[in-house]
C-alpha cells in the first residue's frame, strides 16, 4: 500500500471522464489499497482514481471508521429522488476549499465490487452526496462546477491564493 501523489486543480485530468474497469484483479485490488491509504492521510472520506491520476471508475468511500472504506467499481446513478439537500463539500485535489452544493436527497446506484460482483445500493444524506460528488468526478465534473460562476470563481481565487503562501 502507497500513499500517492493527489492531482490538484485545475489539472486537466481531473476534467476527463474515467474510463471502465474491466480487469478485475491484483493491480485493482492494490489501485483500491493505495487510494484508500491515500485518502486517510490527506485526509478525506472519499477519493477517486482519477484524483491520483489514474483515469479508471473506481471509488473509495470511508464515511465511518467502525464500518471501514467502501469500494465502488464502475459506479453509475441508476435514479435520484426529485428531493433536493444542500451539503457543504470540498475535495482533496483542492484543499481548504468548501462550499454548499444542492444535490439530491437520495440515490440508486449500480456498481461492481473488487471482484466484479455486481450491487445496487439505496442511499440519504451525506452518503448520497458522496455518490453524486464522486460519481461526478469520475465523468470529469469537479465539484465546483455545480456553483454559480460567481461563487466558482471566489472559490478558484481562494485556492489560488492559499496555494501560493
Amino acid at each position: 500500500m502507497t500513499i500517492r501523489p493527489i492531482v490538484r486543480y485545475p489539472d486537466r485530468r481531473l476534467a476527463m471522464p474515467a474510463h471502465p474497469v474491466t480487469a478485475f484483479d491484483d493491480a485493482l485490488r492494490e489501485l483500491a489499497n493505495d487510494l484508500r491509504e491515500t485518502m486517510r492521510a490527506a485526509p478525506g472520506i472519499g477519493i477517486t482514481a482519477p484524483h491520483i491520476g489514474v483515469p479508471l471508475r473506481v471509488v473509495v468511500l470511508e464515511l465511518d471508521a467502525k464500518e471501514g472504506a467502501q469500494i465502488y467499481v464502475n459506479p453509475e446513478i441508476e435514479w435520484a429522488s426529485p428531493e433536493m439537500i444542500l451539503h457543504r463539500e470540498g475535495s482533496v485535489s483542492m484543499p481548504g476549499v468548501t462550499d454548499d452544493v444542492q444535490r439530491h436527497a437520495r440515490v440508486r446506484i449500480s456498481y461492481q465490487d473488487i471482484d466484479g460482483e455486481m450491487h445496487t445500493e439505496e442511499s440519504e444524506a451525506l452518503r448520497a452526496v458522496c455518490h453524486q460528488h464522486e460519481i461526478d468526478q469520475l465523468d470529469g465534473t469537479f465539484w465546483i462546477q455545480r456553483l454559480s460562476r460567481l461563487k466558482r470563481e471566489r472559490l478558484v481565487k481562494k485556492f489560488e491564493k492559499m496555494s501560493r503562501g
